[in-house]
């Protein structure tokens, strides 16, 4: 009699921990096809944010090998000339360098062919396909995801993964971050061994704007050469230019 009421408790646990279990898989799966949604807002959200219409500055530092470059920025659309270098490797710039600066920033921006928003495409970046919950809280979720980036070539494929975060009040795509599992070759000779890149963004009624980007990277080029670079870009002043 002992042993027949253990075994109608242990199926009766047993039962409770199966109905436990699928309705935590069922909710999983709803919060996910939540999460994913407001990620496709999100990303058109940053999308229809008008880059162009932004004054702001911009703090860029490098390092590469050691040998390290820094400069502050000023971007103001409503200028003639819109790009100003303020500060070059901690001095102020000559004329000349003011000048040459301004030509390049112009050169860039004729071979974007006046495109209103950043070259930072999250739809490509983002395979939301691939997206899976990583875990959500009050403010927000975190989703993993597969990476493409063009530039790394095909044999990066399945070598980069990311995470995203979503800041649930204010609807927008708060931070990203890519990283490498394996090594692998974006061109001929060159091998990479560690890779990380973080994106961080604000939100500013509505717009969504890119608040800092930064990269680390290490490996080697033509099997000699040490590649050992870091690079950081800070946006800030931000300021919606009407006309």
């Amino acid at each position: 009699m002992k042993m027949h009421y253990q075994k109608k408790t242990c199926l009766f646990v047993l039962c409770v921990i199966a109905t436990f279990t699928s309705y935590a898989i069922e909710n999983m799966a709803e919060q996910l096809i939540i999460a994913k949604d407001k990620v496709n807002s999100a990303i058109l959200k940053f999308e229809m944010t008008d880059k162009t219409r932004w004054s702001y500055h911009l703090s860029r530092y490098e390092n590469e090998e050691g040998d390290i470059t820094s400069s502050i920025e000023q971007y103001s659309p409503q200028d003639s000339e819109p790009w100003l270098l303020k500060q070059l490797n901690g001095e102020l710039p000559t004329e000349k360098q003011i000048k040459q600066f301004a030509e390049k920033k112009q050169i860039q921006h004729s071979t974007q062919n006046g495109v209103r928003n950043s070259r930072l495409k999250l739809r490509k970046l983002i395979n939301q396909n691939s997206l899976s919950l990583v875990s959500t809280g009050e403010k927000y979720f975190v989703l993993a995801f597969d990476v493409s980036i063009d530039n790394l070539g095909k044999e990066a494929i399945g070598k980069l993964q990311g995470e995203l975060t979503y800041h649930k009040e204010q609807q927008f795509i708060e931070k990203i971050s890519i990283w490498n599992n394996a090594e692998f070759s974006p061109m001929f000779t060159a091998n990479i061994t560690e890779l990380a890149i973080t994106f961080s963004f604000l939100e500013i009624n509505g717009a969504v704007l890119i608040k800092q980007n930064e990269m680390k990277m290490k490996g080697s080029f033509a099997y000699f050469t040490e590649i050992n670079e870091t690079s950081l870009d800070q946006f800030s002043n931000y300021v919606y230019q009407i006309n």
